[in-house]
């Protein structure tokens, strides 16, 4: 049997590819939607995907079933209830399928989704018991699915769907089963995944905290609240993964535009994102634009700041960071994505054109300020679990997700100095305070961490 683990940096998403050599046939399970992985996988292993699988309705990430099925023919596998319109071959609950001496059989595990899947693997070839179980999003490592995607209306009903495939359905396969989750750390699907890609049933029941409660009714309390906030691309890739995601060939043609052009573009209504780095953002960017720049969560920062259907422009060092951008883009649904700024900023600057800049404030400016009585306000835009062991003295606490929903009151000419840990999170939200009005704002190099290191942070 051949089994591989494909991971999608960023995103916290797993793949597989499983498959037989010998019956040169393999079946692909939540692939992600750039599927050139895959397809090297089957030229150089000389195995044909004959299925392609999907765990369930992903809110995360767009999938890849309709490209591998437009490049190689194979069809595609979802649960018989799917709420999807495309065409497909229905899973039930115990069904078989073998692929030379691969074997999987299909589990209905509700929770995350209704019609979740989970998938018992076996490799014929040293024995007839299940190896491993692909267990989707019901059951991750350190942690399990969050059951609130569907909406409020059904949270109660997916609790005790969560709740019956965990603590019954799952329970009688043995401990030393393998457990390959569908995501991993950096998902937004859960809430306390482990980095590590895969765990045993035994380890989970003993140290994953989701699976050691004593009743239902405490269950039930613990899974309905405190899940992280819902970025705006979920709604979008569901609805994409539901109707059959369009072929990546249909999206607009790379275009790389004259700062004329690219101006054209902006008075049109197109998001200007800048995916460089805070310093280089803060030294002088584009009116208006956007700074969310390279990072491996970058995704979900996208999903949280600019709606699905907007227009893209990006700002970008060389075309290579254009593809990666744009692959990241399409993964999460962003498929309006019309082009990237030739020659870079300084094609801008030297065009004559306006420009912006972020005034970037050290650990000992700050402290100068409170030391002198100065007029400031810092706004920590941390969670509350890293705010709890600390935050600068005076600041007001507005996490991040509540200044990118207006949840916030602060006077638009206000000196507002802006921090997070590090300050990846802190250009983020001034951006996007100067998007909307605020031209005094400004950010701490480093953010929290700068600030505990230079001495500053009290004892606890």
């Amino acid at each position: 049997m051949y089994f591989k683990q494909i991971t999608t940096p960023g995103l916290g998403c797993f793949s597989y590819v499983i498959g037989c050599p010998g019956a040169r046939e393999m079946v692909v399970v939540d692939p992600k939607r750039d599927i050139q992985d895959y397809l090297d996988i089957s030229r150089e292993m000389g195995m044909k995907i004959v299925h392609v699988i999907d765990t369930h309705v992903h809110a995360d990430h767009v999938s890849g079933a309709q490209e591998l099925r437009s490049r190689t023919g194979c069809d595609i596998m979802v649960y018989e209830t799917s709420p999807v319109s495309y065409e497909f071959t229905p899973l039930k609950e115990g069904m078989k399928l073998e692929i030379g001496n691969a074997g999987l059989e299909v589990l209905h595990t509700p929770g995350h989704t209704p019609d979740a899947l989970s998938l018992l693997v076996t490799d014929f070839s040293r024995g007839n018991e299940p190896w491993m179980i692909l267990t989707g999003d019901v059951l991750f490592v350190g942690d399990i699915g969050r059951p609130d995607l569907v909406g409020d209306a059904k949270l109660d009903e997916q609790v005790t769907n969560l709740y019956n495939s965990l603590y019954v359905k799952l329970a009688k396969y043995p401990d030393h089963l393998e457990v390959f989750p569908a995501h991993g750390a950096g998902s937004l699907c859960g809430r306390g995944m482990s980095s590590k890609p895969s765990s045993t049933l035994g380890f989970e029941r003993r140290y994953n905290p989701m699976l050691g409660f004593d009743s239902f009714e405490d269950f039930h309390l613990a899974m309905s609240q405190n899940f992280p906030e819902r970025p705006k691309s979920f709604t979008h890739i569901i609805s994409t993964n539901a109707n059959g995601a369009p072929l990546l060939e249909r999206c607009p043609i790379d275009l790389a535009m004259e700062p004329d052009r690219f101006e054209e573009r902006m008075l049109d209504g197109a998001v200007v994102v800048d995916v460089r780095d805070t310093a280089a953002y803060a030294g002088y960017h584009i009116p208006g634009s956007l700074n969310i720049g390279f990072d491996p969560g970058l995704a979900n920062w996208v999903g949280m700041v600019v709606e699905p259907s907007a227009d893209l422009l990006l700002v970008v060092e060389n075309k290579d960071d254009y593809d990666r951008m744009r692959t990241e883009l399409h993964r999460i649904g962003y498929d309006n994505i019309y082009g990237y700024l030739m020659g870079g900023i300084q094609a801008w600057v030297y065009s004559g054109r306006p420009v912006d800049r972020l005034s970037i404030d050290s650990a000992q400016d700050v402290q100068n300020c409170l030391d002198h009585d100065k007029p400031v306000s810092l706004v920590d835009i941390r969670t509350p679990g890293e705010t709890a062991d600390g935050i600068i003295p005076g600041a007001k606490i507005i996490p991040l997700n509540d200044i990118l929903s207006g949840k916030f009151d602060l006077p638009e000419d206000g000196h507002h100095i802006i921090y997070c840990a590090t300050g990846y999170r802190s250009n983020i939200a001034a951006s996007y305070l100067q998007q909307h009005g605020f031209w005094n704002v400004r950010t701490l190099a480093g953010g929290y961490v700068a600030w505990t290191r230079a001495g500053y942070a009290v004892e606890k």
